[in-house]
């Protein structure tokens, strides 16, 4: 069965979290490298953006920046040509550069954008849902955000189910991996039970789980 959508990790930064951030009950005074990504899903006709980035980081160590408007720019990728935007969370690294995607819809959960409203033009065409929202969709192919409300109040993830499998872009549901395959749920979490269902959840062989602050 032939995929429907093209899924692009850009890598746009580096840095170092406090393993007690990473992992529930991990070391304060212990760091992991972190890396900083968003996630371009193109289809016939769409180029759907998920999290828009930052160009700022205050208090963080960034490394090797280029921020996501370079970075998607390196790949032949104006800001002007993404259809869509999807925002997994209002927290600053994922929803800051939204303002340079003027002619994307935008995608967020009702009590993010409560949030992050801040960062989003006025002019800009916003979808906000309580807990799922389909943004494309052909046959049984799909691209869908789905509220866990594990890391903060309305954190989102986003479902790509093409060609008989489901991609998983985790927002900042999980930071590691190894979360994942340890079942350990995030240090930064709004609701430790969402978040522990979520590791469990998604742990699965059913999902392939992208991430968006490990490689």
């Amino acid at each position: 069965m032939e995929m429907q959508c093209k899924i692009t990790p850009v890598l746009y930064a580096e840095s170092v979290l406090p393993e007690s951030m990473i992992f529930q009950n991990g070391a304060a005074n212990q760091v992991r490298p972190i890396v900083f990504y968003v996630y371009l899903i193109q289809t016939e006709g769409r180029a759907i953006l998920v999290d828009a980035g930052c160009e700022t980081m205050p208090d963080f160590d960034m490394k090797n920046f280029i921020g996501p408007v370079k970075a998607l720019s390196n790949m032949g990728i104006r800001p002007e040509e993404i259809t869509d935007l999807i925002l997994t969370h209002a927290h600053h690294d994922h929803i800051e550069c939204t303002k340079y995607f003027t002619k994307a819809a935008v995608y967020i959960q009702k009590d993010e954008y409560e949030e992050g409203k801040s960062y989003i033009q006025e002019s800009a065409f916003v979808h906000t849902f309580d807990e799922s929202y389909t943004v494309w969709e052909n046959g049984e192919a799909f691209v869908r955000i789905q509220k866990i409300g594990g890391h903060t109040k309305g954190s989102c993830i986003v479902e790509i189910r093409d060609a008989g499998k489901t991609f998983v872009i985790a927002g900042d549901e999980c930071y590691a991996r190894e979360c994942l395959e340890k079942q350990i749920p995030t240090g930064c979490s709004y609701c430790l039970e969402k978040s522990r269902w979520f590791v469990e959840e998604y742990s699965k062989p059913d999902y392939t789980v992208l991430l968006c602050h490990d490689r």
